[in-house]
């Protein structure tokens, strides 16, 4: 299975959390897309104004299959590994589930001032029509 991850290019915590997902899943299971590209947003017929919800995450299998926002992010968390039983337990304790959704909209409409703004968007490693061939552990492409 692939999954879309639409992040916000310009935010400096969307970018540096699209980073570690990046690191972990090395392009296996996610691939990604600013909301700033306008081509691969009206190929899934995404608005600017659907991105003010936050983060959108999209099954590739079956595009109307969607998440957005604080859903997004435990969605993303749902499909890491081990990440099933954080999230169950999460939406199993009462009220978790939404002082997290409340915090999602609080730093969503805040993060920039909260994390600041990047000069330029970030391109991911992993880009939507891109997909990782494979990860060698014995790479020696950054060695000196």
């Amino acid at each position: 299975m692939t999954y879309y991850v639409i992040y916000d290019g310009n935010c400096n915590l969307c970018v540096s959390l699209v980073q570690v997902l990046e690191k972990l899943d090395q392009g296996k299971l996610f691939l990604y897309a600013p909301m700033q590209d306008k081509d691969t947003l009206s190929n899934f017929g995404i608005t600017p104004q659907d991105c003010e919800m936050g983060m959108i995450l999209i099954d590739a299998n079956h595009p109307q299959r969607r998440w957005q926002g604080s859903d997004a992010a435990e969605e993303i968390g749902r499909l890491l590994p081990a990440g099933d039983i954080f999230v169950t337990a999460y939406r199993a304790l009462p009220g978790v589930k939404w002082v997290g959704d409340r915090a999602y909209e609080q730093i969503r409409d805040n993060r920039y001032t909260l994390f600041g703004k990047r000069d330029s968007i970030y391109q991911p490693a992993y880009p939507i029509g891109c997909k990782a061939v494979s990860n060698f552990a014995d790479d020696t492409s950054n060695q000196q």
